[in-house]
């Protein structure tokens, strides 16, 4: 049994708040292709976390798209968590936004008993226009489960109190879709399993979820040596008034935090980071890690509070402006347990690959290693930006659809960075034109396109046309797009513009 009492505050939904929807608008904050979070009336037409979004979306027609920001989600809960630490309880941990958890035992004291400070710390984000829901228990995972209902666990009861839970709150998919299809369907019943079977059976991943719907959590050691070489500090003179170079300094000196943290065999559970300012004041802000942040995901939490700092004038204050000094500090470091490698061959972790793309970057610039972004647009091109590696997405983003138009897939496998100058002819040699009603003056015959020869057109789809910005002069376009396959196997997407051709793409 755990001596400590773990309070959790959660915001419902809090990704569809920070993505300012109205209550009655269908909305999906998305990560990639999955769902992370919906509104109610989402929810009302069938919208669930860890859908597909094309799923979703042929669920809920109405359903608006909003790709996940985590900056600036970031950005909106700072104040909140500010607040709390102000009215509440002095020491927060921020497990992601909208989700904070903190040591229950000293504050339920002060507050009078445990539902006190439930209904205290309910209030005071209530007070920030934040409805919340609390748990208390005996781990951070109970407690974060217990707050979806406003429940408090009794001490030492934490394992009945899961088992008629469904394997699904474990949080391992796949470990739950396996024992679902052996008729384990509850966290009781897992629990009930032989400890030596499970491991043998489910290995690593599967004991540790087994421990938990035990309600046993591993306690290691304290690492206690060379706790002083561990925080990772950057000075900064003069004082730096603008955020990038702060960021900068967040990302170089997470890289070196890991590197010291992997030489000496250990985790951090949790991250301080901590600036102190040209006037003498110091604002620090603690993230839960438990080894999973990689260096770009530090410098994006960096940079989310500093934005959210900075929003609340907190950086400003006083005659003297600026970060004199970034601080990390990694707390309860506990010992690496290591990764399960792969079966058959090695396989890359992220880290290995973030230190080769710097390598690269280090000989050949900063823009040689870039990464894709996904965001709005009709075409292929506009659809995609590239982002030199490491660096952080603040540009601006196209918003998100619907986009009318849209060019639906299968994508073209290569976009010209610039159009290509091509000529579309008919049987007779002239050059087929569109009108305004988007009727061809004859059938395509042949295709000629610069750096790639002259071929015979086996097919057409379109023309579909393209109207942006017709409200503004200097950025209006209006052009029409066409699907070519070509006799010598090239299938090309084409653009008229004007009255003249170019080659956008081809499909390989």
């Amino acid at each position: 049994m755990q001596n400590s009492r773990i309070v959790v505050g959660w915001i419902p939904d809090f990704p569809v708040m920070a993505a300012r929807a109205t209550g009655a608008e269908p909305v999906a904050v998305v990560h990639g292709d999955e769902v992370v979070a919906c509104s109610a009336a989402a929810r009302a037409a069938g919208v669930r976390r860890r859908m597909r979004v094309r799923v979703a979306q042929s669920r809920c027609p109405r359903l608006r798209v909003v790709e996940r920001d985590l900056a600036a989600e970031i950005r909106v809960f700072e104040p909140a968590v500010r607040h709390v630490e102000g009215t509440v309880m002095p020491r927060l941990e921020v497990i992601r936004p909208g989700l904070v958890a903190a040591s229950a035992r000293g504050p339920s004291r002060y507050w009078g008993g445990e539902p006190q400070l439930a209904d205290r710390l309910v209030a005071a984000l209530a007070e920030v226009d934040l409805p919340a829901r609390v748990g208390i228990a005996d781990s951070v995972f109970a407690a974060a489960l217990a707050a979806r209902t406003g429940h408090i666990v009794p001490l030492g009861d934490e394992a009945a109190w899961l088992a008629p839970h469904p394997v699904g709150v474990l949080g391992v998919p796949r470990l739950a879709e396996l024992l679902e299809r052996l008729g384990i369907r509850t966290v009781g019943a897992y629990a009930a399993l032989p400890e030596s079977r499970v491991l043998a059976r489910f290995g690593a991943e599967g004991i540790a979820a087994h421990r938990t719907a035990r309600g046993r959590h591993d306690r290691p050691l304290a690492v206690r040596a060379n706790a002083e070489a561990h925080p990772v500090g950057y000075a900064f003179e003069p004082a730096a008034r603008l955020l990038e170079p702060v960021v900068f300094a967040a990302k170089a000196g997470a890289e070196q935090l890991h590197e010291q943290l992997a030489a000496a065999g250990v985790v951090c559970a949790r991250l301080e980071a901590a600036v102190e300012l040209a006037d003498g004041r110091t604002l620090s802000r603690i993230f839960r890690h438990e080894g999973r942040l990689s260096a770009l995901a530090v410098a994006e939490r960096v940079r989310g509070v500093l934005q959210a700092w900075t929003d609340a004038g907190l950086l400003d204050a006083g005659g003297e402006r600026g970060v004199v000094r970034l601080a990390l500090r990694p707390e309860q470091m506990t010992p690496a347990t290591g990764r399960q490698g792969a079966l058959f061959g090695e396989r890359h972790t992220p880290e290995e690959i973030e230190r080769a793309a710097a390598r690269v970057q280090a000989m050949l610039g900063h823009q040689a290693v870039v990464r894709v972004e996904l965001g709005g647009g009709r075409g292929p091109a506009d659809q995609v930006r590239l982002i030199p590696f490491g660096d952080l997405d603040t540009g601006p983003r196209p918003p998100e659809g619907p986009w009318p138009g849209r060019l639906p897939a299968p994508h073209p496998a290569t976009v010209f960075p610039h159009w290509l100058s091509a000529r579309l002819t008919d049987a007779c040699g002239r050059q087929v034109a569109v009108s305004g009603r988007l009727e061809l003056s004859a059938a395509p015959d042949h295709l000629g396109v610069e750096g790639y020869g002259d071929a015979g057109v086996d097919g057409w789809a379109g023309p579909w046309p393209v109207l942006e910005w017709w409200w503004d002069r200097g950025r209006s376009r209006r052009i029409a797009r066409m699907q070519i396959a070509a006799a010598d196997g090239r299938a090309w997407l084409l653009v008229i513009e004007h009255g003249r051709w170019w080659a956008e793409a081809h499909y390989g």
